[in-house]
């Protein structure tokens, strides 16, 4: 079972910064693509930023030059780091990532989705 878990969220004024983290925890997985989404309030969930096993990055167009999104495979970490934050940007942050299981063969399971519980940014105006 692989479990994902975020910190960093918090209350930052308008044109501040944050950085959150997403750490998997667990044993005998492969991440492949991690992602951040987020969900303002009476909002659906969209995707912010994801980044790839080969480190090809996605963004939302609206955070593009003020987000990056990076991963550390070996430790099993993702970032995000928000610059420029604006009120539009306040959301309950949520770490996603597809998830391979190694079976003891030196195969792969079906993969599946994993979320984590969500950090809460608060940008103020």
């Amino acid at each position: 079972q692989v479990q994902l878990m975020e910190s960093g969220g918090g209350l930052v004024q308008a044109g501040g910064s944050l950085r959150i983290v997403c750490v998997a925890s667990g044993s005998m997985f492969k991440l492949n693509t991690m992602g951040w989404y987020r969900q303002a309030s009476g909002e659906q969930r969209e995707l912010v930023a994801s980044v790839a096993s080969d480190g090809t990055t996605h963004y939302l167009d609206s955070v593009k030059g003020r987000f990056t999104i990076s991963r550390d495979g070996a430790e099993h970490t993702m970032h995000l780091s928000m610059n420029d934050l604006k009120p539009e940007d306040t959301g309950v942050y949520y770490c996603h990532a597809d998830v391979a299981p190694l079976d003891y063969e030196g195969g792969y399971y079906p993969p599946f989705e994993a979320w984590g519980q969500g950090t809460l940014v608060t940008v103020s105006g």
